[in-house]
């Protein structure tokens, strides 16, 4: 570590899970802080997946949450009427009782494709999109093929069938092990400052802040 005054950019990696309403979120604000940011920013989606053991597609997403976490059928429901307003309030439009979700790791293995043709940002709107607003069933191969081949994906076919990318999926969450990260978005700042959850705008943009700051140590 050097205590040297900054320069180039700065690197955020950004944990999350295309099914986790709080990451549509934590993006919206992402976003946010970055518009009031005047420096580069170099922005990397990394794969977390929330529940590994998930089925292709799953039933009910409000009876699944009910089991999951105890609750009545009247309290999930209460909770995703707090969610939507939550997302309405950043501009997203949630149809939490139509969503249909599902294993995601394939998604995840697309995503990587995406990261290394440059267009991981965009395939990381596209599919929280699809889930959140659209209601697909994110965990079909059919439906992430389709939504690759909009971005200019033609070999997400092929990919999915093979065991492509599925290594760099397990790296990103052997790393996120390694660094304490439970649950998403998480937002990891130069590797010096993380911020968990979806924050407001101003937390995050205090971390890039700091992190630009003159003596802020910095992985040499």
């Amino acid at each position: 570590m050097g205590l040297t005054g900054r320069l180039g950019s700065v690197k955020v990696e950004i944990w999350s899970d295309v099914v986790c309403p709080w990451c549509y979120i934590g993006k919206r604000r992402f976003e946010s802080a970055l518009a009031r940011f005047d420096q580069p920013v170099e922005v990397e989606w990394k794969s977390f997946e929330l529940d590994p053991a998930a089925p292709v597609r799953r039933g009910s997403t409000a009876e699944h949450l009910a089991r999951k976490y105890g609750l009545t059928l009247d309290q999930v429901a209460a909770m995703h009427e707090r969610m939507t307003a939550l997302a309405a309030a950043e501009g997203l439009e949630y149809h939490l009782d139509e969503t249909r979700g599902g294993n995601t790791f394939d998604a995840h293995r697309l995503l990587q494709l995406a990261k290394e043709r440059g267009i991981g940002a965009e395939l990381k709107e596209r599919l929280l999109r699809a889930y959140f607003t659209e209601s697909e069933p994110i965990g079909e191969r059919a439906v992430l093929v389709r939504l690759g081949e909009e971005l200019g994906l033609a070999d997400a076919a092929g990919i999915l069938e093979s065991d492509a990318y599925a290594a760099a999926v397990r790296a990103d969450e052997h790393e996120a092990r390694l660094l304490g990260i439970s649950g998403v978005p998480f937002f990891v700042v130069d590797r010096y400052y993380a911020v968990e959850g979806a924050q407001p705008a101003e937390v995050i943009l205090g971390a890039l802040t700091r992190a630009v700051a003159p003596g802020t140590p910095q992985v040499a």
